[in-house]
């Protein structure tokens, strides 16, 4: 069994930069903790659970995908390669490797994204294994758990009270973390602390029955009203996947990018000519939670939700689609639409 003691999840992450790795990791920065690059003298933090998703290193804010050049009439198109260098998420919570299914499953739908699997296929899943959870947490709730190994390549479980780490691999990219990390694991025995008990905040397939039939539903509306379209709750969570792609140019050269966007936002929908099918609030938030628990089951048989409570801890309302499928599934007991 191989071990490491809890405070030394920093020389962990030095010890797999050294190996090459570029370790995105949970550092505190000022009084938050952000999944982000490894360097030394960043204090890591395994006891709290980071604003941000691991989706941010596979499916990055705004990425180059397109350059070219011109001169007159002369138009030439240039190459670009993915820049996917050998990456680690390293104590990323379960909730956050559970996303990768629904992150695999849209970017090789019916296209296979060159950029995202680039980034995928270079990238080594360490979880942690979830031990206390807040009352935003609700990975029960769509076919989660605290302690899950989905997606993982390895798993960190605290152990001892919390006095050190169970490093335990699970393929062959866990394989060569644990050898890269060998010179801070000690061999030995430890007892796993049990796993954070979160109770089911919701039935997700009562949500998802319910939205199938709902789409008309006055509901909608009184579920929206908090809701200042601003994003958050898109960009925080680990499976939202929307993009724009715009092109910004000079005289003769040009980039293609691909940047993050939300469908929460009013511009996302509306047409050149003025229309949008998506005019208020309450249409935008509707689509949000029917994209999570309605068309993308319907298309993947997967929920487009982990659970992690991100939308709920950064709203500035304190909206979450927690809260929201609760209020849905009593709709649904009461036969509401």
């Amino acid at each position: 069994m191989k071990t490491l003691e809890a405070t030394k999840l920093a020389d962990l992450a030095a010890a797999l930069t050294a190996a090459g790795y570029r370790v995105i990791a949970p550092c505190q920065r000022g009084d938050q903790v952000h999944l982000e690059c490894y360097q030394a003298g960043k204090t890591l933090r395994a006891d709290v659970i980071p604003v941000n998703s691991a989706k941010d290193a596979l499916f990055p804010r705004s990425e180059v995908i397109g350059r070219y050049r011109f001169e007159g009439n002369e138009f030439e198109t240039v190459p670009v390669a993915p820049q996917a260098g050998k990456t680690v998420l390293l104590a990323v919570r379960p909730c956050d490797a559970a996303a990768l299914a629904p992150l695999d499953a849209v970017f090789n739908w019916d296209y296979k994204d060159e950029f995202y699997n680039a980034h995928r296929d270079a990238t080594t899943v360490v979880a942690l294994a979830c031990t206390a959870a807040d009352d935003q947490c609700f990975c029960t709730s769509v076919g989660g758990s605290p302690d899950s190994t989905a997606n993982a390549d390895a798993v960190l479980r605290p152990a001892d009270g919390g006095k050190r780490f169970i490093l335990e691999s699970l393929t062959d990219k866990g394989q060569a973390i644990a050898a890269a990390g060998q010179a801070v694991l000690t061999e030995g025995q430890a007892q796993a602390d049990p796993p954070a008990q979160v109770a089911p905040a919701f039935d997700s397939a009562a949500v998802t029955a319910w939205a199938k039939d709902g789409f008309d539903s006055p509901l909608w509306k009184e579920l929206s009203l908090a809701c200042m379209g601003c994003g958050a709750c898109a960009y925080t969570c680990p499976t939202c996947h929307c993009f724009d792609i715009q092109d910004e140019a000079t005289r003769r050269e040009g980039v293609r990018l691909r940047n993050w966007d939300a469908c929460g936002f009013g511009l996302f929908t509306k047409h050149a000519g003025g229309h949008n099918p998506r005019h208020d609030q309450a249409s935008r938030w509707r689509q949000r939670v029917m994209h999570k628990f309605a068309y993308f089951p319907e298309r993947f048989e997967m929920l487009a939700c982990t659970g992690c409570g991100r939308c709920g801890r950064l709203c500035g309302n304190g909206m979450s689609i927690r809260e929201v499928c609760s209020q849905i599934e009593q709709a649904a007991q009461a036969g509401v639409k």
